[in-house]
């Protein structure tokens, strides 16, 4: 049997600063007997990695990519499975003075071809020299690695065939590389992001201090990807960091099984699980009542929520449906960040819960202000923003206006940020970089959101949101109505804007429909229609299309633009085309009829 690392097996005094570098924090946390679990996908544990053994393995490793003679700072890929190997290898780059780069590892609908493709773009966009992966992306890595000039490339045991060098190099300066994190691309391709040594430790502390606000025999739990922000930073580094132990399930297993989730957490007593809104939706909807007798959620005292807007009403229900099994809504830890700020940029306060600030939209629409609703009122159009809390310590956010001009309290801008974790800019792309750091050092983040007090709330994405017939609306609010309807489940909906014949903008949502009858599509989409139309007061282009065929960025979220290039596709369009009229005219339903 298979040993654990525990968390109450530690007798390290808790640290979770005054690190020079990762290597500085891993070293410290050797010293004690906590560590990492992975578990399969019938929730066995297959393999205890305790932290002694990460360092002991990762500096074997280190002396190995140190004999290739690879210039100090060379970028090495690592296709980031959940598996213990690529904790390993990951380290190795940090005690070999190397940048790893984390990767997808996640073979979308796309099939094979599109996934290497990816692959094969993001080795050749961080000019990697040598590439890891395990045995089960193995062939995927080689075949992507055609053309480009990597020097190595091969699983743990490949590189555990090449002699040793004799000692290991200078360890990291504060000033150098830790990593490359690749963004998710919801809105455009990945850029990779350049951080520090000494931003991710600046933003591991805030978010171990203030954030989370770790205490001795806390234990983590994640099913989130290796290569996203929040699992690579939050949930492999912070661990690490805090010298607490962390179980580990796949993404594709949790996807299968999200059940096995909560299964851990209550086994474990794991006290820290991190998840984006659609984790929680999902879980809740493959509960059954049966089930919740199985579960002990008492111990989750911190359940924290980001990464994409957060819908009050999925976590709710989550919440209703566990609580039988002792979980305490209080738990929920709203969050917002990004992988330019290494990390996380707001929580929400500890054990408050979730904080929904109901406004009226048709003035945030036309004026951009967010004024609250007080009671229900018929004549208004209402939508809720959940507080995504203050700023960490030593971290500035201004909201400006597309003028660039600071704008007042509950007004809704463009959110800019300065601070200890900020990026160097984006991997070999120097436009891109000056497109998102200003000159005195603030970070254009993309996203829109306003002040009220010392809160912060997220409204969308600047560059998603539809400007149609004059009238600013953002995509997850037609998204949300579609997910209202009972054919349709949480991120089954896509939105965006198409340019028309006449020079106007026309409202695109596609929705993935689990009916197939002709007759319930039909009145599926004159529902929407009319829902729409009563809502925003616009005309909408609904098609249906058959299920999984939505694309999802890297990191599981939906692709907007994605999407939007799909449409075109599937109706003969280029971006250069507008929206034909006749397109407009014939039945919606006839199209998606058509397209499936």
């Amino acid at each position: 049997m298979i040993e654990q690392a525990t968390p109450t097996q530690n007798s390290l005094p808790l640290k979770t600063s005054g690190y020079t570098s990762l290597v500085d924090a891993l070293d410290y946390a050797a010293q004690g007997t906590t560590g990492c679990n992975f578990y399969d996908g019938r929730g066995e544990l297959y393999r205890a990695l305790p932290y002694q053994v990460l360092q002991s393995e990762a500096k074997d490793m280190a002396k190995r990519l140190h004999h290739l003679n690879l210039e100090r700072g060379t970028t090495v890929a690592l296709v980031a499975d959940t598996h213990p190997d690529f904790l390993v290898f990951f380290f190795a780059c940090q005690y070999a003075g190397l940048v790893p780069v984390p990767l997808p590892a996640a073979v979308h609908l796309g099939g094979r071809e599109a996934f290497v493709k990816h692959l094969h773009l993001m080795l050749k966009d961080c000019q990697a020299k040598v590439a890891f992966a395990t045995p089960d992306y193995f062939e995927f890595l080689q075949e992507a690695t055609e053309g480009l000039p990597i020097e190595q490339a091969g699983t743990l045991e490949h590189f555990r065939e090449l002699p040793q060098a004799n000692e290991l190099p200078a360890p990291p300066r504060s000033d150098e590389l830790a990593y490359l994190q690749y963004t998710s691309g919801s809105t455009r391709f990945p850029r990779g992001t350049m951080i520090t040594q000494r931003a991710v430790l600046a933003n591991l502390a805030g978010i171990l201090q203030y954030g989370v606000q770790i205490r001795r025999g806390d234990r983590f739990m994640s099913w989130l990807p290796f290569y996203h922000d929040m699992g690579l930073v939050g949930l492999i580094l912070g661990p690490v960091v805090s010298q607490l132990s962390v179980d580990y399930l796949g993404t594709r297993e949790f996807a299968m099984r999200p059940r096995l989730w909560l299964n851990l957490i209550s086994q474990n007593k794991a006290t820290i699980s991190f998840s984006p809104p659609f984790g929680f939706a999902l879980c809740a909807r493959r509960l059954r009542d049966s089930d919740l007798d199985r579960y002990d959620l008492a111990h989750w005292r911190v359940a924290g929520v980001g990464a994409e807007m957060i819908r009050a009403g999925w976590l709710n229900h989550f919440a209703d449906r566990l609580l039988p099994a002792g979980f305490n809504r209080s738990a929920f830890l709203p969050c917002y960040g990004m992988a330019e700020c290494s990390l996380a940029v707001s929580f929400a306060p500890l054990g408050q819960g979730l904080e929904v600030d109901c406004i009226n939209a048709d003035l945030l629409a036309q004026d951009k202000k967010a004024l609250s609703v007080d009671g229900f009122s018929e004549a208004l159009r209402e939508a809720e923003f959940v507080n995504c809390g203050r700023p960490l310590p030593e971290y500035q956010v201004e909201i400006r206006s597309e003028a660039g001009e600071l704008v007042p309290e509950r007004h809704c801008g463009v959110i800019f940020l300065k601070g200890p974790s900020i990026m160097e800019g984006y991997a070999n792309n120097p436009e891109a970089t000056s497109g998102a750091l200003t000159a005195d050092g603030w970070l254009n983040t993309g996203d829109v959101g306003y002040r009220a007090g010392d809160s912060l709330f997220i409204t969308g994405r600047s560059k998603d949101l539809l400007i149609i017939n004059g009238r600013n609306i953002w995509p997850q609010d037609l998204e949300y109505i579609a997910e209202q309807q009972p054919e349709v489940r949480p991120e089954d909906a896509s939105a965006f804007s198409i340019p028309s014949e006449n020079g106007t903008e026309v409202a695109v949502l596609v929705v993935q429909c689990r009916q197939t009858d002709a007759f319930v599509q039909a009145e599926l989409i004159e529902r929407l229609k009319e829902r729409i139309q009563t809502e925003f007061g616009i005309v909408c282009l609904i098609e249906l299309v058959p299920l999984h065929t939505l694309p999802r960025t890297s990191s599981g979220k939906l692709s907007r633009s994605g999407a939007r290039l799909d449409f075109l596709q599937r109706n003969n369009l280029t971006e250069a085309d507008p929206l034909p009229q006749a397109l407009l005219d014939r039945s919606p339903h006839t199209a998606a009829m058509e397209d499936a």
